[in-house]
């Protein structure tokens, strides 16, 4: 018989232990809440039960996304609050928080079809994505055709939906993550044959290439083609086959640059923006963002307080965000930018690798190509801001003013955390 507890009644132990152990046995949704311990054979001590919660998403991921759009609306307006003071703006009858409205309308647009990705299970988006890639080569064709694409400053790029301007050339970076992961999926087997495996994949950016610079966007070409090459590489390519592909590319936009005598200014004017010849000219938003970051010094001028947005730094509310962060945040707000996309990047792709060890290549693989695409933009969009970098017409993932790369950034991070959610499930013994 066992003895009966120190300070207890032989009853009242007896009823304490022998309920216990009828609940232990019913199952484990009916543990009481107090569980008894024995301390040093005297007495029971009881502790409560530590509380267990499974997230369904990586909320840091969140926070971080939630950071950066909440930064960015802060900053479009501070950018683009004087514009209205151009003759230009006033004869359409823009007030001070005109871009404000358009960017924080986008903002919501984004996180309701944010929403609705989300619920959607990633078998079905591996069924769509060729679909998809279709649709988004319509999408290029269409914006090409005189009165359906909008044409400003001589590029065609919007497709008018009454409500917003879309370009499709920001759809084709979504369709193209899906379609390559899904496309080295179905190609696993042969991987190692170039012309069977490499080869049909590489007609696919040619097409998207020749609609996208026909706009033309070299910028949105460099992305769709790096993402390509990521997702090519990430997906097993043999390495020799890689490296020669990305010759072939660098190739390619060289054989672009020196054909196009704009573009070999912009190239020269990148070398010495401050000559006399390129100040003016090619060589005037860098110059101008490099005074903007030059002013900001360490910690800045405050917010609302830089001299550059005032007319002189041309897109400061779209390309060239960061300069007016620079001038307005200093030094201290360009690290914690660089910081903040620099976790984004890294945390999307460990969500990739831990989707592929889960045996979900084509999961991981999306959101690996997520991780390119959005790690590749922002940093292609920082280098111009700092002068490390030729200029090139690329936002800053969402923070830059411009509904169609808000839209489909956000969209692009909801799979990413549909892709972590299914993982958490795969992980507790669920199905998805």
């Amino acid at each position: 018989m066992n003895a009966p507890v120190a300070g207890a009644t032989p009853n009242e132990g007896t009823s304490r232990f022998g309920g216990w152990f009828r609940r232990a046995r019913t199952g484990i949704d009916s543990l009481p809440v107090h569980l008894p311990v024995r301390l040093g054979g005297a007495g029971i001590a009881q502790t409560k039960a530590a509380p267990v919660r499974v997230m369904g998403f990586d909320q840091a991921l969140v926070w971080v996304i939630v950071a950066l759009l909440t930064w960015g609306l802060v900053m479009v307006y501070s950018a683009s609050i004087a514009l209205p003071d151009n003759p230009r703006f006033v004869r359409a009858g823009y007030g001070p928080a005109y871009f404000l409205t358009r960017h924080a309308a986008s903002v919501a647009l984004a996180c309701i079809a944010a929403l609705l990705a989300f619920q959607i299970p990633m078998k079905t988006w591996e069924r769509a994505a060729p679909w998809l890639f279709v649709a988004s080569l319509l999408l290029l064709v269409a914006v090409l055709i005189p009165h359906i694409g909008i044409n400003v400053n001589g590029a065609r790029r919007w497709l008018p939906l009454g409500f917003m301007r879309f370009q499709p050339s920001e759809l084709a970076k979504l369709a193209m993550v899906l379609y390559a992961a899904s496309y080295m999926v179905r190609k696993m087997e042969i991987k190692e044959r170039f012309f069977r495996a490499v080869l049909p994949m590489g007609i696919a950016v040619v097409v998207v290439g020749m609609l996208v610079m026909a706009e033309p966007d070299m910028g949105a070409f460099m992305v769709i083609a790096v993402i390509a090459m990521g997702i090519l590489f990430l997906g097993g390519v043999n390495a020799r086959m890689f490296f020669l592909i990305a010759a072939l590319v660098v190739v390619a936009f060289g054989t672009i640059v020196a054909s196009s005598p704009w573009r070999r200014e912009r190239i020269f004017a990148y070398l010495d923006p401050w000559s006399e010849e390129h100040a003016l000219g090619k060589g005037y938003q860098l110059s101008h963002s490099l005074i903007a970051i030059g002013r900001g010094e360490i910690f800045g001028v405050g917010l609302g307080g830089s001299v550059e947005k005032l007319h002189w730094l041309p897109e400061a509310h779209t390309d060239f965000l960061l300069a007016v962060i620079g001038e307005e945040f200093g030094l201290v707000g360009v690290l914690l930018i660089i910081g903040l996309f620099l976790w984004l990047t890294r945390r999307i792709m460990h969500i990739g690798r831990q989707s592929i060890a889960l045996d979900r290549v084509f999961s991981g693989l999306v959101a690996q190509g997520v991780g390119v695409w959005i790690g590749f933009q922002a940093f292609i969009n920082m280098g111009v801001n700092l002068g490390a970098l030729p200029t090139k017409g690329l936002t800053l993932p969402l923070m830059s003013f411009g509904g169609s790369a808000i839209l489909m950034n956000m969209a692009a991070l909801a799979i990413v955390l549909r892709i972590d959610y299914e993982n958490r499930v795969l992980m507790r013994g669920g199905r998805v």
